[in-house]
């Protein structure tokens, strides 16, 4: 998608289209939640937002990702759902409780046995403990590296030769051996040496950023509910709980 969320990380429910839902529903809605790890109230509130018309939109992705979800949710005309619940308690709607959850639950029934039966239904409700893990920032390690430019100096013995032309009057004779009216032609260059600079690129130590993992084992405690019901039969038959257990 363009947003960056693939479509199957998106989970689109929506909700009656009048406003004005019947009976099943109303279950159909409290159903189609029971998979999203909501506590009992918000999963309440969603339903109720579900029975209003609204549409719930879900995403699942990195805790990265969190934010920006957001951010496009906001944008699209996400609306606030506790500004929206208090709205509704404010025209009358009773919100969550144990008690309005089963009437609530008895509401789903009696609409899918039809309008004629008695029955009733208390919900015995238990909560499980989920536990997930996300990743959360520690600090940060940065290692920069830059240039220094440092002045050096060094000395160096360089040489320099210079020619000298010089003329002296004598008066003697030739001497054996000596060349006598002929052409010659002697030539003498002046030297200097200069310095020449060089540079020569060493390693002379290394930084090694190295980033290892370890496990560690946390025990999380936290505390579940669940409703139990006592049921008393003045006509002296006695009732036992049902101890099946299902998922």
């Amino acid at each position: 998608m363009k947003a960056g969320f693939p479509r199957s990380t998106v989970r689109l429910v929506a909700g009656s289209q009048t406003g004005a839902s019947q009976p099943h529903e109303e279950k159909g809605f409290w159903e189609s939640l029971k998979e999203f790890f909501f506590p009992e109230e918000d999963r309440y509130t969603y339903a109720e937002g579900l029975r209003r018309g609204g549409y719930l939109i879900t995403v699942s992705t990195a805790d990265a990702n969190y934010q920006r979800a957001l951010d496009i949710l906001d944008r699209e005309g996400a609306v606030d759902i506790d500004q929206r619940a208090q709205t509704w308690r404010n025209e009358g709607w009773k919100g969550y409780s144990v008690g309005g959850m089963g009437a609530a639950s008895a509401a789903f029934a009696t609409g899918v046995k039809g309008a004629s039966t008695s029955e009733q239904v208390v919900p015995v409700i238990e909560e499980e403990l989920k536990v997930g893990k996300r990743e959360m920032g520690h600090g940060r390690v940065r290692v920069r590296s830059y240039v220094l430019e440092t002045p050096v100096s060094e000395q160096v013995k360089l040489k320099d030769e210079r020619v000298h032309v010089e003329r002296h009057a004598v008066d003697r004779p030739l001497r054996p051996g000596e060349a006598s009216f002929q052409n010659r032609t002697i030539v003498a260059e002046e030297t200097r040496e200069e310095p020449v600079v060089s540079k020569d690129v060493r390693v002379k130590e290394e930084v090694v950023v190295r980033k290892d993992s370890q496990q560690r084992t946390q025990t999380v405690s936290d505390k579940v509910r669940r409703t139990e019901v006592k049921v008393e039969d003045e006509r002296g038959n006695m009732v036992r709980p049902d101890t099946r257990r299902t998922g």
